[in-house]
């Protein structure tokens, strides 16, 4: 018996206008969620919050907003959560300007400080966000982005925000060296978290370099699917990006992790090749995973002073 293909839906999207960017949402999560009624469910989004510094670096509010308005429309009771490289959930919501519209949706924020320590399928540990275990659907919300040291974070990359405060930087340092497991702890998150979706912002993307410092490239695409690494397997083709030079798709692969090939997915709505951009520029050399032990303390003292302010 044939295995069951991931299903990925891919729909353009030219801007954050509110009612195109809310038909998309609907048509997306309606179609690969495929259940009519979120009454009672707990729904807990988990956006791209990395740095109030930068709005494009973040998640787009108004996906923010369509997503969990499309959630409380229909019953759910809805968080949203992240911990951000430096400062807290709120103070990153509340400088790009996302805060003020969760609050009149009656969105409560929650922050990644609590912890809870779980064994992955492979064996390493980690300090996964409490919040983020405690949903009935954890709902994935990154940026497509360009990134320096695995050339892009999409869906797959963003869940590492579910792992608290220095713990990242530590991951970072202890297990991102040649012969370090950084990449496959990333790709077995999943495992450990609760039933998901992931929606990809891909309407105004992050190129040539990131996750923060890159230049905007109009995309103009939604991307959603249960299965992170399809989804991020269809950008690629979108992309027209090798996915043997993406460090995350490698790792997926040599975990054995379904939606790797193109011939793994099935197509809702659109196809890669109908959506397919040129000119999304990517890092030619990437950095190194590993920090070293001078810069992973120094930004866990940036952090702890970020984190201390009201």
């Amino acid at each position: 018996m044939a295995e069951e293909k991931s299903s990925v839906g891919l729909l353009a999207c030219a801007d954050y206008d509110s009612s195109g960017l809310a038909l998309g949402v609907d048509q997306l999560l309606t179609a690969v969620l495929a259940r009519s009624s979120w009454h009672s469910c707990h729904v807990l989004v988990k956006p791209n919050l990395i740095s109030a510094s930068r709005a494009l670096a973040c998640t787009e509010p108004a996906v923010l907003a369509a997503v969990c308005g499309w959630f409380i429309d229909r019953g759910a009771r809805v968080e949203v959560g992240d911990s951000p490289a430096f400062g807290t959930a709120g103070n990153v919501l509340d400088r790009i300007g996302a805060l003020a519209p969760l609050q009149r949706l009656g969105v409560g924020v929650r922050e990644f400080d609590q912890a809870e320590q779980l064994v992955l399928p492979g064996g390493g540990k980690v300090g996964l966000a409490a919040a983020a275990r405690e949903c009935d659907l954890l709902v994935n919300l990154p940026r497509l982005k360009a990134h320096a040291q695995t050339r892009l974070t999409m869906a797959v990359k963003n869940l590492f925000g579910c792992v608290v405060g220095f713990r990242k930087p530590w991951w970072h340092m202890v297990h991102g060296g040649e012969a370090g497991s950084f990449l496959e702890r990333i790709v077995e998150l999943p495992a450990v978290l609760p039933p998901g979706v992931a929606l990809l912002d891909g309407i105004r993307a992050m190129h040539v370099t990131g996750p923060v410092h890159g230049r905007p490239f109009q995309l103009g695409l939604l991307g959603c699917a249960r299965n992170g690494v399809a989804l991020d397997t269809a950008l690629l083709k979108v992309l027209d990006v090798a996915p043997s030079s993406c460090p995350l798709w490698g790792a997926a692969r040599r975990l054995g992790r379904a939606g790797v090939e193109l011939e793994e997915i099935s197509w809702l709505f659109q196809r890669p090749e109908e959506l397919a951009v040129r000119g999304f520029c990517l890092p030619d050399e990437l950095m190194p995973i590993r920090f070293n032990p001078f810069r992973f303390l120094k930004n866990s003292l940036r952090r702890l002073l970020l984190n201390s302010r009201p």
